[in-house]
């Protein structure tokens, strides 16, 4: 395959040397590579000021974060072979931690695969394709996905924010065979009925698998409150570890209405009730209601760019406000962030903050991340975006 050479400018090659594969729109010699030479998704040859072979990689001259590496090896095609390569070692993964075909297949460059989300739910994948190389190269991704999985049905979610910085539409579209509104997945032995064709982002969030199973040693006999409670996945899980009773609070009726569908669905029918309403109105209105022994709260990304850190970080802050105020003395706080500039430490002090501001000392028990089909990049700290802290509200 014959590709164009992308030169970077001295000294700017210690990035992909260091492992990380993106490259920014400033580190390339625009002399020796004009931009305006390379069209958007092109895959490129990528060679440092002095010649030596870095990547091969695909370009958007378009966008900042201009180029993403995608192999090391020199003019790599991303041809079907190079799709059931990555895809067979990201199956080999999930295989190997998880016993049904219920997970995140592909999680972008931490599998290896710049651009490109796969969600496997049985035998229907849902696809989120976010930059131009990856939409480029559609066609052979889904020979590939279709020669190895026989999948009935494919559909691209591709109404991810981020397309539209690389110049791409947003759609939604059933890409191969028939995609039902719902299906059934297994989680942690529990059983959920997840929309795929009308719910939030890919339709579930498989991130948080290992999460809602450390609930088990907190929720026995416990009053939970859930916020920001979506399917009422961790809800689920708390009634199955012996919850008492479970409060739900998500803004989306269709949310709730799929919350009390999957009680049932686990025989918990009764022991989880739904408040669809805003998050921080429904916690302003409980803690004069009443306390909990638990609560949850596993909200949007508040910091989306670099440029909303500090506005996200207050709006943490409140949040965890208002949930240790729902709390009783002696309660237990889940309190995640899927803010992927959102620091552990960052997340710890905004917790202290909150803990300071309601003259409430808190204890951390325990830490979470993102589960294991969600695999962190060594070399790029964003990969590592979800962060779940057992907290404990101190009774002294």
């Amino acid at each position: 395959m014959t590709m164009q050479t992308l030169t970077l400018k001295k000294n700017q090659e210690r990035r992909i040397l260091g492992g990380n594969p993106w490259i920014f729109s400033n580190e390339i010699d625009v002399a020796k590579s004009p931009l305006s030479n390379f069209s958007a998704g092109e895959a490129v040859h990528v060679v440092n000021a002095g010649g030596l072979f870095l990547g091969s990689a695909y370009i958007n001259p378009k966008t900042l974060l201009a180029g993403r590496v995608y192999s090391r090896k020199d003019h790599q095609a991303l041809d079907a072979d190079f799709f059931k390569t990555r895809l067979l070692d990201a199956l080999s993964l999930r295989e190997m931690i998880i016993p049904h075909p219920f997970y995140r297949l592909v999680f972008g460059e931490g599998d290896g695969l710049p651009g490109l989300i796969i969600d496997r739910f049985g035998d229907y994948f849902v696809v989120q394709i976010t930059t131009a190389g990856m939409e480029l190269v559609k066609p052979v991704l889904m020979e590939a996905l279709i020669e190895l999985f026989q999948p009935k049905g494919i559909l691209l979610r591709n109404d991810h924010g981020y397309r539209e910085t690389e110049g791409l539409p947003s759609a939604i579209e059933v890409a191969y065979g028939t995609v039902p509104e719902t299906t059934e997945i297994i989680e942690n032995g529990l059983r959920f009925e997840v929309p795929l064709l009308q719910g939030q982002k890919t339709g579930w969030f498989y991130d948080q698998r290992n999460n809602r199973a450390r609930l088990k040693p907190y929720v026995k006999g416990a009053r939970v409150l859930d916020v920001f409670s979506y399917l009422g996945s961790f809800a689920v899980h708390a009634c199955e570890y012996g919850a008492a009773s479970v409060v739900c609070v998500d803004s989306s009726k269709s949310a709730c209405e799929q919350t009390l569908k999957n009680a049932a669905l686990n025989g918990f029918k009764g022991k989880i009730t739904t408040r669809c309403e805003e998050a921080f109105d429904a916690l302003r209105a409980l803690q004069k209601e009443t306390k909990f022994d638990v609560v949850l709260i596993d909200p949007p990304a508040f910091i989306k760019k670099k440029k909303d850190f500090q506005a996200g970080c207050r709006a943490y802050q409140k949040l965890n406000q208002l949930a240790l105020a729902c709390l009783k003395p002696g309660g237990i706080l889940f309190t995640s962030s899927c803010s992927m500039h959102l620091l552990d430490t960052d997340m710890q002090n905004i917790i202290n903050a909150a803990a300071v501001t309601n003259q409430t000392p808190v204890q951390l028990l325990d830490y979470g991340r993102q589960a294991e089909d969600h695999p962190i990049h060594s070399a790029i700290p964003e990969t590592h975006y979800l962060k779940t802290f057992v907290c404990r509200k101190m009774p002294h």
